[in-house]
């Protein structure tokens, strides 16, 4: 059963959203503070995390940054509705999804629901290549590890799941549109920076390797030469 911690201050929305949570299976604990959801994702295994925008002691995009240098957990963020801003500065520090507040408890579960089953699934490539590997980067499809010069690199569901397509046709040009349509759960207005903030956020954490290429009006590939598999 997937764990699920939200970190809202809202003391009315944690019981319904842990009542209807469990209704598709999933355990739903919160916390009130950044501070001891902090602690409870130290001291817990969870597998997502929802965190509001306002709270206490810090913001939850401070809140993100935080968790970001110590896990890569899927995180959902609640934001005000209309404020695109949020949003952007959410996916940009690392959040996977987000809700614009007010919201059906049905579709914040769907939209968990959808993160977890991109972090189970085993992204589409060639058949029987569950680990692909090339000049000094390797991705195995299967453990979703990426390895950068032998070094792991930490990357988020999101931020796989896009190398993954990219890496499954090397060379070949995916349009922001062929993205998306694996990238799914973003609203209409954010489409576009979406995948160019998501593009950039991987970029940075292949560095040194300069592997993404942007072709203009175009989309993104993958560019980088292959390597041979030390099994």
């Amino acid at each position: 059963m997937p764990r699920i911690l939200l970190i809202d201050d809202d003391e009315h929305l944690a019981a319904p959203l842990t009542t209807y949570f469990a209704r598709f299976g999933c355990t739903l604990d919160s916390a009130k503070r950044p501070s001891e959801g902090i602690a409870k994702l130290r001291a817990g295994h969870y597998d997502a995390a929802i965190l509001d925008v306002m709270l206490p002691e810090m913001d939850g995009f401070e809140l993100c940054r935080e968790i970001r240098k110590e896990s890569d957990i899927p995180i959902v963020m609640l934001t005000a509705r209309g404020e695109v801003m949020d949003r952007v500065v959410g996916l940009e520090l690392g959040a996977d999804d987000y809700v614009p507040k007010p919201f059906e408890p049905r579709e914040l579960v769907a939209r968990v629901q959808t993160i977890l089953r991109r972090q189970r699934s085993v992204p589409a490539a060639a058949p029987n290549a569950q680990l692909r590997v090339f000049d000094g980067l390797s991705i195995d499809l299967d453990r979703r590890q990426v390895m950068r010069h032998g070094e792991r690199v930490e990357l988020t569901g999101t931020e796989f799941d896009l190398l993954a397509l990219l890496a499954g046709e090397p060379g070949k040009v995916f349009s922001r549109d062929d993205i998306l349509n694996r990238l799914r759960g973003h609203e209409a207005e954010l489409f576009t920076r979406a995948v160019d903030i998501v593009v950039s956020r991987l970029r940075k954490k292949l560095e040194p390797l300069d592997c993404i290429k942007t072709l203009r009006n175009a989309g993104y590939a993958l560019a980088v030469a292959p390597g041979e598999s030390s099994s």
